[in-house]
Parts: C-alpha cells; sequence; structure tokens
C-alpha cells in the first residue's frame, strides 16, 4: 500500500561542462522545473529504456549543445538525493564532470540560453536554493573527487547530509 505522503523518485544526470578558461555552462531556464533560474545542462533517464546515467549525461549534452563528448571523458563526480524538491518529487541525480575543455559559443534554443560563467560568479547568479547554498560549494569541494549528497527539502532551513566524501586533486574549483 502506497502511503499518502510517499513522494516518488525522478532520475537524471547534471552535466558539468567548462572551457579552456575554467568557465562552467549554465543555462538560464525558459521552462519549468527552475524557470528563470541557472542550472548545470542535464536531464531525466529515460528509464523505459534501461538508459544509463553515463548515456543520459551524453545524450543530454548532445541535445542541448550538439556537442559529442566520448564516455571516457565523462566524469562521475557525485550523486544528488533531493527529499521533496519543490514538495512534489524527489529527486536522484547524477553528477558528471567532462573531462577537459569543451568550445561552444553561447546559444539560445528552447530550453533558454546557454552561456559561460566564471566559477566564483556562480553563486551571484539567480540560482535554485538547493543549488546556491549546498551543491555547488559540495561540487567545488570536490573537483576530480567523488561525493554523495543527500538534501532534506521538507524544512526551512533545508538539512543535508554529505554521505560521502572524496575530495579531488583541485578542491576549490
Amino acid at each position: 500500500m502506497t502511503r499518502p505522503d510517499a513522494l516518488s523518485y525522478k532520475i537524471a544526470c547534471l552535466c558539468d561542462l567548462r572551457d579552456a578558461r575554467g568557465r562552467v555552462l549554465l543555462l538560464e531556464r525558459a521552462k519549468n522545473p527552475n524557470k528563470g533560474l541557472f542550472s548545470p545542462i542535464g536531464g531525466k533517464l529515460d528509464t523505459a529504456l534501461g538508459e544509463s546515467p553515463t548515456r543520459c549525461a551524453q545524450r543530454e549534452i548532445h541535445e542541448e549543445t550538439g556537442l559529442v563528448i566520448p564516455v571516457e571523458r565523462l566524469h562521475l563526480g557525485g550523486i544528488i538525493s533531493e527529499q521533496a524538491f519543490g514538495g512534489d518529487t524527489n529527486w536522484l541525480m547524477f553528477w558528471f564532470r567532462v573531462l577537459g575543455p569543451v568550445e561552444l559559443e553561447p546559444v539560445e534554443m528552447n530550453e533558454g540560453r546557454l552561456d559561460w560563467h566564471e566559477p566564483e560568479s556562480i553563486t551571484d547568479l539567480p540560482l535554485p536554493a538547493t543549488d546556491r547554498e549546498v551543491i555547488w560549494p559540495v561540487v567545488n569541494r570536490h573537483d576530480g573527487g567523488f561525493f554523495a549528497l543527500h538534501i532534506d527539502c521538507r524544512q526551512e532551513p533545508m538539512a543535508w547530509t554529505l554521505e560521502e566524501s572524496r575530495p579531488g586533486p583541485n578542491p576549490g574549483g
């Protein structure tokens, strides 16, 4: 029997792409969720087809940028679970960092506008609270490493737990 307060999980990937100057590619979202806010590119896994998180990241990068990134360049840098995000969804997200720089001109598309941003200015942009307060600081401390992060959005302020932490060789971005 399903609990009346039970929320289903949506499974997605988020993709961290950097250019030769170290800038981060972000999407200013034109659609919900997070319309008007900045986020890494990514999207939901095709669970009906049994798509892997890595192949989802590869597909989403291609769909949103036109770039073909070999799976060997996709580093799983973290797993993020968000409990009751927006009060209506649990998210399970796989954070992938593309190894090496990518080249792409800023572009408008149906999802919004893709553009490059200096890492130190990301938290000055309009971001979801989870991204500003938790995700980007954790990502920056684990550059090249791995993390597992759980964020409980059911309360204000949100609570979070770093369940696994293996900082990389370049903590701090």
